[in-house]
């Protein structure tokens, strides 16, 4: 039942899978999560979201409180543990997020969708700040990759995607690039216009 009402995301899937490995707080959850650079794949900008996302996990019974730990020093914090019902869901929610492309609505797409309404110039402009930012991006997932020589690779795995993913997407942007540069790729408000009244 749980699993059919909740709504799947990346983030209530990696605290399913932090718990999976043993019970723990929050804090530590958010702490791991930024430590194992899960934050390139779950927004945890926000602390609150974890704290959201562990409510709503609770009220579905996919997790439950273990216990209550109290130290005089820090203040009161709840211990966490995964249940049958979360182990279940954690595992249909990797095996269909594995098998199946999601629908998502990236900003990147969007803005290439209405790149006409910038000038040629002004797009080589943005898009070679993206290429610079694309290739700081791989070479701090590499040093990341890197700092970890002897972690098996099952546990790198999404980190190769996304270097995958962004080596791919600087290809493609520094040849939009070029084909803006040569003039292959061009255009004006009157030849922008001449095309929406061929093909309206």
């Amino acid at each position: 039942m749980a699993r059919r009402t909740v709504r799947r995301s990346p983030l209530a899937l990696v605290l399913l899978s932090l718990l999976a490995e043993e019970p723990m707080h929050p804090y530590r959850m958010h702490e791991l999560i930024k430590a194992r650079g899960k934050d390139r794949i779950a927004n945890v900008a926000q602390r609150n979201s974890v704290y959201q996302t562990i409510d709503r996990l609770l009220r579905l019974e996919l997790i439950a409180v273990r216990e209550t730990a109290r130290d005089e020093r820090r203040p009161e914090r709840t211990v966490y543990q995964i249940t049958d019902a979360g182990w279940e869901a954690l595992r249909t929610w990797t095996a269909e997020m594995l098998a199946s492309p999601a629908r998502e609505y990236p900003e990147f797409p969007a803005a290439l969708s209405s790149l006409m309404v910038l000038t040629p110039e002004e797009a080589v402009s943005r898009l070679r700040q993206r290429a610079v930012e694309l290739d700081e991006s791989l070479a701090e997932d590499r040093r990341a990759m890197a700092a970890a020589p002897d972690l098996p690779r099952l546990f790198l795995l999404d980190e190769e995607y996304q270097i995958a993913v962004r080596e791919a997407e600087l290809a493609w942007v520094r040849d939009v690039m070029e084909a803006l540069r040569t003039g292959e790729l061009s255009w004006s408000r009157e030849w922008i216009r001449a095309v929406a009244e061929k093909f309206s």
